[in-house]
């Protein structure tokens, strides 16, 4: 019994999936002792040999000799290309998995191929992955073919294949944004000290500075706005405020209640908490169209913030 072409379809397969020849022999021989069992006597002292060439052999351990039957030549070409085919279909599910496990927390990008009810099928190339609505930036409407770009939360082995999670609404894919856009982030001078977002709403970001003569928030921003504009683009109307970090918490606390820019800050480090005086002028701004602003202020510093206007006194 001979496998047609076997040699050569083995070194091509090897050449071209990367599935190594001895794993393909191994897998064949099994299915086709497994076949055998059920058609011979004496299961238990069957095995299988197979030459370089493809030429199969059944052979009976106990008796020394081969046993053959009529039509076992056309189940070994069959269950050789079943085989052949599995091991394809196992190597690529392999293959997707290795290569995304290995993006975990980056940044992917994939194009929007349908809109569902429960959110976005996106086409990574190798793979689908499902964007849902929870991960998704509220608001947003993508279109089919769009080009996104993705946060890699997860990968999972499923039966069908590795399940990639992905995410637009995870405050690190604001961070990965920053990181892409601002070659600075990159090369250490500056750094993201911390992320406060209501994703399709608002982010406050805290960028701390390492060199001097380097501004976190003018650096970020870019000539005219160039750089915000590129991160903002990849987000809707989001808007994001960029928080010049200090180690100071009165300091940040009030930079990170921009774009309020009077405020008088009274940080109780121990309890973790802060009193914010304001004049009246500035209180809305302070805190934000349904107290949006000194609740993302309050995440991204870690205080409790009170917010109060200025005494009496100190207006006079």
């Amino acid at each position: 019994m001979k496998i047609p072409n076997f040699k050569a379809t083995l070194a091509e397969i090897e050449r071209e999936r990367g599935i190594k020849e001895v794993d393909l022999i191994a897998a064949i021989k099994d299915a086709l002792l497994s076949a055998a069992k059920k058609r011979f006597e004496n299961p238990d002292s069957l095995e299988v040999e197979i030459s370089p060439e493809g030429l199969v052999k059944i052979m009976d351990k106990e008796k020394g000799k081969e046993v053959v039957a009529e039509d076992f030549g056309r189940l070994a070409a069959q269950t050789a290309k079943q085989v052949i085919i599995q091991r394809i279909r196992e190597a690529a599910k392999e293959g997707a998995y290795d290569e995304y496990i290995g993006k975990v927390g980056q940044l992917i990008t994939g194009t929007v191929q349908l809109r569902e009810p429960m959110g976005y099928l996106i086409n990574l190339g190798k793979i689908e992955a499902f964007l849902a609505n929870s991960e998704s930036i509220p608001g947003e409407n993508l279109r089919t073919k769009e080009k996104v770009k993705l946060l890699l939360l997860e990968v999972k082995k499923g039966s069908k294949g590795p399940v990639i999670v992905i995410s637009r609404a995870h405050p690190d894919f604001v961070r990965r944004l920053f990181e892409q856009e601002i070659s600075e982030i990159k090369e250490c001078i500056l750094e993201i000290k911390g992320i406060a977002r209501e994703p399709g709403r608002r982010t406050k970001i805290a960028i701390e500075s390492h060199d001097s003569n380097v501004g976190a928030v003018g650096t970020c921003v870019g000539p005219m706005g160039s750089r915000i504009q590129n991160i903002t683009r990849e987000m809707g109307a989001e808007r994001v405020d960029i928080i010049e970090w200090s180690d100071n918490p009165e300091v940040f606390i009030a930079n990170a209640l921009a774009p309020a820019k009077q405020a008088k800050v009274m940080a109780n480090k121990t309890e973790q908490s802060a009193t914010v005086r304001l004049p009246d002028k500035e209180l809305s701004l302070a805190i934000g169209k349904d107290g949006q602003n000194v609740r993302l202020a309050a995440r991204l510093t870690g205080y409790r913030i009170d917010i109060l206007p200025e005494e009496e006194k100190e207006k006079k």
